[in-house]
C-alpha cells in the first residue's frame, strides 16, 4: 500500500461494539477535516464474538465507509473461527466458547434454546448456519490478512520474527504473541495490530498494539498516522 499523502486510521478490535465503533468513526470524520489527501480506515479484525451487536457491525462494515475515506477491512481469528465452524473444521461448543454465543443473539438465535429443541445434532447446526446471511458469510471469507506499506504493517496479532512478509503464516498473522512481543526491538517496519488486551496502547520497540477490550471497557482505540507521526483516539474520551 502506497502511504503518500495517505492519512491512515487504523481500529482496534471491535468485537460486537457497533455503538462504539460509530462513536469513533464520528471521532475520526471530525479529526480528519484538518487534512487533505487520501484517507483510509484499516479495521484490525475481530468484528464479531463477545460484545452484544456482531450482526450490526457486520452490516455497517458491509456498508459504504464515512464520506471521503475508503476502509480496508482484515481478518481476525474470531472471523476464522466462525467460518471454521461454518464449514464444519469447529466444533458448535468451543465456537460457542470462543464467543459464538453473543454473536448468535445478534442474529435472533438463542443457541441453548436450539440444542434444547434439536439436541447436538446436525440439525442445531443447520438452525444455526440458516441464521447468518450469506452475505455476511461471502464478506468474511474476502477479507485479507494483512496490508503493508514501506514502513507499516497493519495486522491482527503480529507477524512471525525472521519471515518475510509475503512467507508469513496466515496462523501467525492471526494469533501470535510471545514470539512477535519479544522480538518487537528487531522489527524493520512499524506493526500496528490488535488481539492482545492493554490498557493504554503503548509503544514497544516498533509495535503498538490498539486492542483496548471495547467490549469491556467500552473503549474502541484508533491510531492516526499521517507521515511519521501517530496520536490516539478513542470512542471514549
Amino acid at each position: 500500500m502506497d502511504m503518500r499523502d495517505t492519512i491512515v486510521y487504523a481500529i482496534g478490535d471491535v468485537h460486537g461494539c457497533h455503538d462504539e465503533l460509530r462513536a469513533l468513526e464520528q471521532k475520526i470524520e471530525v479529526d480528519a477535516q484538518q487534512f487533505r489527501g487520501r484517507k483510509i480506515i484499516i479495521m484490525l479484525g475481530d468484528y464479531i464474538d463477545r460484545g452484544p451487536h456482531s450482526r450490526r457491525v457486520v452490516d455497517h462494515l458491509m456498508a459504504p465507509p464515512p464520506r471521503g475515506f475508503q476502509r480496508v477491512c482484515l481478518v481476525g481469528n474470531h472471523e476464522v473461527a466462525l467460518l471454521l465452524y461454518l464449514d464444519g473444521h469447529l466444533s458448535r461448543e468451543t465456537w460457542l466458547g470462543y464467543g459464538g454465543r453473543e454473536t448468535l443473539f445478534s442474529y435472533g438465535v438463542d443457541p441453548d434454546r436450539l440444542i434444547s429443541l434439536y439436541g447436538s445434532s446436525a440439525e442445531a447446526d443447520a438452525r444455526i448456519r440458516e441464521a447468518i446471511p450469506a452475505s455476511h458469510v461471502d464478506f468474511l471469507r474476502t477479507l485479507p490478512a494483512m496490508v503493508c506499506s514501506d514502513q507499516f504493517v497493519f495486522v491482527h496479532a503480529g507477524i512471525r520474527p525472521g519471515v518475510a512478509l509475503e512467507a508469513q503464516d496466515e496462523g501467525d498473522l492471526l494469533n501470535i504473541r510471545e514470539e512477535f512481543f519479544e522480538a518487537a526491538h528487531q522489527l524493520d517496519r512499524w506493526v500496528v495490530h490488535g488481539h492482545t488486551i492493554v490498557d493504554v496502547p503503548t509503544l514497544d520497540g516498533r509495535r503498538l498494539d490498539i486492542d483496548t477490550g471495547a467490549f469491556q471497557t467500552g473503549r474502541l482505540t484508533a491510531l492516526r498516522i499521517v507521515g511519521k507521526y501517530g496520536r490516539l483516539l478513542s470512542s471514549r474520551d
